[in-house]
């Protein structure tokens, strides 16, 4: 007879991270306070507050730009391998604390911590310690070796560590100073960053970091003594920071949303397959631009792998984000999960039939279960509009010039997944398909080594890798 075992939660610690009551702006090497009204950020697992923080005025973010501008010809001018020397200093501090700084990630921002600890984190110490090695060969990556000056850079909350180290190891690294805003609803670890600059004593005003919603972003971007933005986010703001910097000859890279098709094959491994569906759309509960929100799986197959990935929802665990088993975390807002429920009523409005696995949803805190719509046609919303929450949308096709032309019907090309025993196939595939990354039998993979970025109104410009040496130098 089969013993059945009760769950055994395994959390960890809360102790390894000291949250404080309040933050302040982090201008010219020191913790200051905002001119404008403290907000505050919660546990969206829980929707308790954490901690209250400034908000930055339009002054406070002219003091940060002008603290930047004034350590920029100190910065710029250090030898390479001096800047080298900061940066590696950063990253072996990350690794020092990277419990403390995956913990805080998970509670400001819901994910559960196998992600925060296993994916984030490692990652941010990768891209420090790949640029600490790019500082001092900027001679030999072809763009010249000029800074720019200060860049203005604004980052989105669903990878609020790693999206700070995308942006700031390239720009210290080429001799820039920055000024960086990160979101409103996921504040702490930038600020935890910040504690970490200070203990590699990084020249006072090299990192600004200024605190607050949208008029706090917009007073970076626009800010005359800016030569570069680089902004991660919704398509619609990135138009917008777009047409304000239009004609100030200000650099711009734009990373913005994504509508992924991911293509399953009819000779693919279904069982490897399945794991990369859930990988590519149900990793950090669906908040990545480069999700595979569109399932586009062979027709003679559909079936069987449709059975097969339902049986694998059935396994994951949703919960508390500090758990370790936890598989899929907490939205990240209220206002978030709105709009996934939404697109999700919409989907159901126009015709797609919604599957979701037997899932107890906490009381407290933003929730919403993994859902699969199946029967999707091309003209659907959800088969349209990013939703950005763990949601997966089922076509089919036939032939691979079928495929290729049904990932191509979105205005985005940021990803696409391939997933086919054939190389050959592979090759034909990503030759064709509209997308900045396409990712063969696996997803989700990201190396400092390698460009990330989109066509179309996915944006443009590229992060990571030799190419992102290029918006940081005056090329």
């Amino acid at each position: 007879m089969m013993a059945i075992f009760e769950y055994a939660p395994a959390p960890e610690s809360r102790d390894v991270v000291e949250v404080k009551g309040s933050y302040g702006l982090f201008i010219d090497g020191e913790f200051a306070d905002g001119g404008g009204t403290p907000f505050k950020t919660v546990n969206p697992a829980t929707e308790e507050v954490l901690a209250e923080v400034a908000t930055a005025t339009a002054d406070d973010v002219d003091r940060a730009v002008r603290a930047a501008r004034k350590a920029f010809d100190g910065w710029s001018a250090l030898p390479g391998a001096e800047r080298a020397k900061y940066l590696f200093r950063i990253a072996r501090i990350i690794q020092e604390r990277a419990r403390e700084l995956a913990v805080l990630e998970s509670l400001d921002n819901g994910k559960p911590i196998r992600e925060s600890r296993d994916v984030d984190v490692p990652l941010v110490a990768a891209h420090f310690f790949y640029y600490a090695g790019w500082a001092d060969k900027l001679a030999y990556a072809g763009f010249g070796s000029k800074a720019l000056g200060v860049a203005g850079q604004v980052i989105p909350w669903n990878f609020p560590l790693l999206m700070l180290a995308w942006k700031i190891a390239p720009a210290l690294a080429c001799g820039n100073t920055v000024v960086l805003k990160p979101a409103e609803t996921t504040p702490l670890t930038a600020l935890l960053f910040a504690d970490i600059c200070r203990q590699a004593e990084l020249p006072s005003g090299v990192v600004n970091i200024v605190t607050g919603a949208g008029e706090t972003g917009a007073a970076v971007v626009s800010h005359p003594d800016v030569a570069k933005v680089a902004f991660t986010g919704s398509t619609e703001v990135g138009r917008s920071i777009a047409r304000a910097v239009a004609g100030t000859g200000k650099k711009l890279t734009l990373e913005l949303g994504g509508k992924a098709a991911n293509i399953v094959f009819d000779d693919a491994a279904i069982d490897q397959a399945v794991e990369g569906i859930v990988n590519g759309i149900f990793f950090n509960q669906g908040h990545v631009c480069c999700a595979g929100s569109r399932l586009l799986v062979q027709e003679s197959i559909q079936d069987e792998l449709l059975d097969s990935l339902k049986r694998r929802l059935g396994t994951l665990r949703l919960g508390d984000p500090l758990d370790k088993n936890t598989d899929i975390g907490a939205i990240n807002s209220a206002e978030q999960l709105a709009k996934i429920r939404s697109l999700s009523e919409i989907g159901e409005s126009e015709g797609a039939e919604r599957w979701s696995p037997a899932c107890e949803l906490p009381e407290r805190g933003f929730w919403f279960p993994p859902t699969v719509f199946t029967g999707v046609a091309q003209s659907h919303t959800i088969a349209r509009d990013e939703i950005f929450g763990p949601v997966l949308s089922v076509l089919t096709f036939r032939t691979p010039a079928e495929a290729v032309e049904k990932a191509n019907n979105t205005p985005y090309g940021l990803s696409a997944g391939i997933w086919t025993e054939k190389g050959s196939r592979i090759l034909w595939m990503a030759d064709r398909l509209r997308a900045g990354v396409v990712w063969a039998n696996t997803f989700n993979k990201f190396d400092p080594a390698s460009p990330f970025g989109g066509y179309k109104e996915s944006g443009y410009g590229r992060e990571g890798g030799l190419h992102g040496l290029e918006a940081y130098l005056d090329v």
